[in-house]
């Protein structure tokens, strides 16, 4: 019960902290939001944004082993990740985190049996991009 607590707690202060960043963006505040991002990626999942895009997916899939996040936190993992996803910017960076990303997708269904109509429509855009930039 009160792992459970602790989780939705942090799940919780996660959603604020997308909000946060959705306000940023939509404010026009984008270097701002760029940098609550990062913030997150290295407090909340214990990584470097520039070590995100930087590492292979190998490494990314050892990670993620490590780390053994719970599905919500995964899960919000993934939204974060695919605020730095831009299918309409074709470079290696936007294919490192679309592999990432689909990744995460991958996990949460056969680990976490986690499935959701924003994770599916994503999932297909990611897919789509990958298919149309190999």
């Amino acid at each position: 019960m009160y792992r459970r607590d602790l989780l939705l707690a942090e799940v919780q202060k996660l959603a604020l902290a997308l909000s946060r960043i959705f306000g940023l963006r939509e404010e026009g505040k984008l270097e701002e939001a760029n940098h609550a991002l990062d913030e997150v990626f290295e407090k909340e999942f214990g990584i470097l944004s520039s070590d995100l895009t930087a590492c292979t997916i190998t490494d990314f899939t050892l990670f993620l082993t490590e780390k053994e996040f719970p599905a919500d936190k995964l899960d919000m993992f993934s939204q974060f990740l695919y605020l730095k996803f831009n299918p309409a910017r074709p470079e290696e960076h936007t294919f490192s985190i679309a592999e990432k990303l689909q990744l995460i997708y991958q996990q949460l269904e056969i680990k976490h049996h986690v499935i959701n109509m924003i994770n599916l429509d994503r999932q297909k855009t990611v897919e789509q991009y990958i298919k149309l930039n190999t």
